[in-house]
């Protein structure tokens, strides 16, 4: 039997024809042509055409093709059912669905960037899905390192990263720097972004490296922290308003302040306050 698809294949263009040659007819034909030449070529060729619009192999919902065929021809194998996550998640830049999925995008983008021939192409790709539908009916549960000896240091190393606390860790120079900053500013409108040009950082690297030098804490939730604690110790004076509060401890409003103060606390600060006063 014939199929026909689209030229420059990556993901499904290159899955489906192996699941077709490996599970439906080993010696089906397929055929690349330009994208607005496949429904004219498959007539003309007597060819079946997929995963182009408007056809019944093609994508439905959130299923790619791969899904399709797995449905129409009944292809219950656990591996393939597997697979078929893998190749959807790559072939819809849904690479949440599969932790695999993206490295499948990664090396088929990079096979077709280096293989200007879409029957040379589809070769090595039928190698790649031989390979990864090997790994999910065989090696799925299996980790590389394999060795008792060097999977217990592994953990130990793990587990000494996780329980290590900041006493005997060395905090740096940015870190003490950005403490001041917070503290003597915490009335601002602060932005992790804002600090880091000061700070000379990369904002990514300071958004990933700021909970291991402040209390395990996002800088948001750090920052609330800090707010929240000012507050405490302001509500005890009565010359101060819970509008002035809201305003001295940087939040937008008195609501703002009552909700995230509320939800710091299980109690509004006027309720709070109160209870200071009943003392």
């Amino acid at each position: 039997m014939k199929w026909i698809t689209r030229h420059r294949p990556k993901i499904d263009r290159i899955a489906c024809p192996w699941l077709i040659r490996r599970f439906i007819d080993r010696n089906a034909e397929f055929i690349y042509v330009p994208d607005g030449d496949v429904k004219a070529q498959a007539e003309a060729l007597d060819a079946t055409p997929f995963d182009v619009p408007d056809v019944e192999f093609t994508h439905y919902g959130e299923d790619c093709t791969f899904d399709y065929f797995l449905k129409k021809y009944q292809l219950d194998d656990p591996a393939l059912q597997v697979l078929a996550l893998i190749v959807r998640g790559a072939d819809t830049d849904q690479h949440h669905l599969a932790a695999q999925s993206a490295g499948l995008w990664a090396i088929s983008a990079g096979l077709a960037h280096n293989t200007t021939d879409d029957y040379e192409l589809l070769e090595k790709g039928m190698a790649l899905y031989d390979a990864l539908y090997s790994w999910a009916k065989f090696l799925r549960h299996e980790k590389h390192t394999q060795s008792p000896a060097e999977q217990l240091l592994l953990d130990v190393f793990h587990r000494l990263m996780e329980t290590k606390t900041g006493a005997g860790k060395r905090i740096p120079a940015w870190a003490k720097d950005l403490k001041e900053i917070i503290q003597d500013q915490i009335d601002t409108n602060l932005t992790l972004k804002e600090i880091s040009k000061g700070l000379d950082l990369n904002p990514a690297y300071l958004s990933r490296e700021f909970s291991k030098y402040f209390e395990n804490l996002s800088f948001g939730d750090y920052l609330r922290k800090l707010r929240i604690e000012k507050a405490l110790d302001l509500l005890t004076d009565p010359k101060y308003s819970l509008t002035d509060i809201a305003y001295l401890t940087g939040f937008s409003d008195q609501s703002h302040f009552t909700r995230i103060f509320k939800k710091h606390t299980g109690e509004s600060p006027s309720a709070y306050r109160k209870k200071l006063k009943e003392k």
